[in-house]
């Protein structure tokens, strides 16, 4: 119960990595607040789930939004004390310079401003409370980049750097940031980043990781519930890599 009675925020938890983190939190002890633009998936999910586990439809590229649920979330609990900031898009591999202008305008609302909107409303209470953590999902495309998805990894890069900048910014504070880098996982955005899913371009993925599996749900819910709970006290602005070797 490394989690116990603390209030979390996981964005697109309805799904894939964010389905993992919920689950993990739950098991932990946490409430956690399923905050997810596929409402019906989420309110799936809680079900399953039980009392700690809810769900608000959101959309993390809008402020507004973004507001509307922090403010509902606070009148529920009355406190918000873990933020995992898990919602992302990619795009299917294409030259950097064949991208649409639009899919390019809504990777960094999704995967960037999101951060920003989250942290706008956030942080403030964190502040008061004197203590929080807030967890972001980058990617190792952020750290050791592929060809093809050049303006999705440079989303991730800033993430990263967004992690490390908030880290310094807010330890005077009691809050803690911290990021995780999976490699690609057998989620709804496999498809995304391979352009097609086949047994000859999955074996051609799996060969670049040295374990020799993609990442799961569950290994995402693990390295988050250790980053968001007590036992990291000491760590912060830290991207960790779960990702099998990937990076090395």
């Amino acid at each position: 119960m490394r989690l116990n009675e603390k209030i979390a925020i996981v964005t697109g938890g309805a799904s894939g990595f964010g389905a993992g983190i919920v689950k993990k939190f739950v098991e932990e002890g946490a409430k956690v607040i399923i905050a997810d633009l596929n409402i019906e998936l989420g309110k799936e999910l809680a079900a399953e789930l039980g009392d700690n586990a809810s769900a608000i439809e959101v959309d993390v590229a809008s402020g507004d939004s973004v507001k509307a649920m922090i403010d509902q979330v606070v009148t529920d609990h009355g406190k918000i004390d873990i933020v995992v900031n898990n919602a992302g898009i990619g795009h299917i591999p294409q030259p950097m310079d064949e991208l649409c202008e639009t899919v390019f305008d809504r990777i960094f609302q999704v995967n960037a401003k999101s951060v920003y909107n989250l942290a706008h409303y956030v942080v403030p209470l964190m502040k008061k409370a004197g203590s929080g953590a807030i967890l972001n999902v980058a990617s190792t495309g952020g750290v050791s980049p592929r060809p093809n998805l050049t303006w999705y990894n440079a989303s991730k890069g800033w993430m990263i750097t967004a992690t490390r900048g908030m880290a310094v910014e807010l330890a005077p504070f009691g809050i803690r940031v911290n990021a995780i880098n999976p490699v690609a996982g057998d989620t709804p955005l496999l498809k995304t980043f391979m352009g097609e899913d086949t047994p000859e371009i999955r074996e051609k993925f799996l060969s670049t990781i040295p374990i020799g599996r993609f990442s799961t749900p569950e290994d995402m819910g693990n390295a988050a519930c250790f980053l968001c709970s007590d036992e990291a006290s000491m760590v912060t602005g830290v991207a960790m890599e779960v990702d099998g070797g990937r990076c090395i």
